[in-house]
C-alpha cells in the first residue's frame, strides 16, 4: 500500500490523481474534511471519473504527532512524503521547525519500524546551495551553505532533508526531489496560484529575477517513475525552464488576455518595501505581505539545472508557457 502525506496540498493532491490511475491501495493523510473539496477539484481537471477518487483511503492524523500517525503505516510499502509548511515570515520559523524537520523525523522513525521499501521526499531548490565557482547552473553537487543568510524555509527543508537521509542509513531506500516554483491548478489562493490570481485582478508589477519552474505535473510524474525504479538514495533537481519573473507574468497575463504587469519593482524598492510592510506588521498583528527574504528572491538570478533527473529516467520536461495556458484555461473554468 502507499502512503501520501499532505495529498490535500498542490503536490499530493495532483499526485494522488496521477497514483490512481494506476494503483488501488492508496492511503492519504489529511486534516480536515473542507480541504477533501480542493482535492475533488484536481481530479475534475483530468477527469469525470468518480471512481479515481473513491480509490483512496483518507486517514485523518496529523504528521507531527506520533500517536494519530502510528497507525497510517499499517501495510504500508511506499511513503511519498508532500507535506509541508511554507513560509517566509519569520514568526513561522518554529512552526516550520516543527511541520518540516519534526514531522519528517516523525515520519522516517515510522518508515524504519514499519521497514518501508521505498520514501520519497518533496524538498525544495531553497535547500540547495549556490553554483560552483565557474558553474553556470546549481545543481546536485552543490552543497547547502549553513552559514549564508538563509531563510527559515530554507533551514527547516534542508533539516528534513537530513532526517531522510538517516533513513537511508537504516535500511529505506530513499529518494528525494527538489522543485522550483510549482506551477499548477486549483489553490489559486496560495503560492504559485497567487500569481495567476494576482495577473488576472490586474497585477502591475513585475521583477526581473530568475529562477526555476516547473509544472505540477512534471514533479509528480517523476516522483512515481523514481519510486518506480531501482535509483535510491539519490536527490534530483526538478525543473523545467530558468525564467525571469517578469516573462512569467507576462506569459501569465498573455493566456488570460490581461493587460502585462507594467511597472518594474527595482531591488531598493523591495528592500524598502519590507521594512514598511515589517513595520505594519509589528502594529497591526497581521503577517506581512513582503519578507526580507521574499523580496530578496524576487530579484536574485540563479539558475538550475535538471540534466540528472532528465538522464535517469529520460524525461522530458514540458514548456512552462504550455503549462500557463493549461493552468489559465483551469482558472477560468472556476
Amino acid at each position: 500500500m502507499i502512503l501520501v502525506t499532505g495529498g490535500t496540498g498542490l503536490v499530493g493532491s495532483h499526485l494522488l490523481y496521477h497514483l490512481s490511475v494506476n494503483n488501488d491501495k492508496i492511503r492519504a493523510i489529511y486534516r480536515t474534511e473542507a480541504s477533501l473539496k480542493k482535492v475533488k477539484k484536481v481530479f475534475s481537471y483530468y477527469t469525470s471519473d468518480v471512481k479515481l477518487f473513491s480509490k483512496i483511503k483518507w486517514f485523518k492524523a496529523d504528521i507531527t504527532d506520533v500517536p494519530s500517525m502510528k497507525p497510517a503505516f499499517a501495510d504500508i510499502k511506499y511513503v511519498f512524503h508532500c507535506a509541508a509548511l511554507i513560509s517566509f515570515n519569520p514568526k513561522d520559523y518554529r512552526e516550520m521547525r516543527k511541520v518540516n524537520i519534526h514531522g519528517t523525523a516523525i515520519l522516517v522513525n515510522l518508515a524504519i519500524d514499519a521497514k518501508v521499501k521505498k520514501f520519497c521526499f518533496v524538498s525544495s531548490i531553497a535547500s540547495v546551495g549556490d553554483a560552483i565557482q565557474g558553474n553556470y547552473l546549481v545543481d546536485e553537487e552543490c552543497e547547502w551553505n549553513k552559514e549564508q543568510d538563509n531563510s527559515g524555509y530554507s533551514i527547516t527543508k534542508f533539516g528534513a532533508e537530513m532526517e531522510v537521509w538517516r533513513a537511508s542509513q537504516e535500511g529505506v531506500d530513499v529518494v528525494i526531489v527538489n522543485p522550483g516554483v510549482i506551477l499548477g491548478s486549483g489553490f489559486w489562493n496560495a503560492g504559485s496560484g497567487k500569481l495567476f490570481t494576482q495577473v488576472y485582478n490586474g497585477f502591475k508589477y513585475y521583477t526581473e529575477g530568475i529562477t526555476g519552474f516547473v509544472a505540477v505535473q512534471d514533479v509528480v510524474k517523476p516522483m512515481i517513475q523514481l519510486m518506480q525504479s531501482s535509483v535510491k538514495n539519490e536527490r534530483f533537481i526538478l525543473v523545467s525552464e530558468n525564467k525571469s519573473f517578469k516573462d512569467v507574468f507576462f506569459s501569465i497575463a498573455d493566456a488570460f488576455g490581461k493587460k502585462r504587469p507594467y511597472k518594474k519593482v527595482k531591488t531598493w524598492h523591495t528592500q524598502i518595501a519590507w521594512r514598511i510592510s515589517w513595520f505594519v506588521s509589528k502594529i497591526n498583528g497581521v503577517a506581512p505581505l513582503l519578507t526580507k527574504y521574499s523580496a530578496k528572491s524576487a530579484h536574485n538570478i540563479t539558475k538550475y539545472s535538471s540534466q540528472k533527473v532528465i538522464h535517469a529516467l529520460d524525461y522530458q520536461f514540458e514548456a512552462v508557457d504550455t503549462s500557463i495556458q493549461r493552468i489559465t484555461r483551469n482558472y477560468t473554468k472556476d
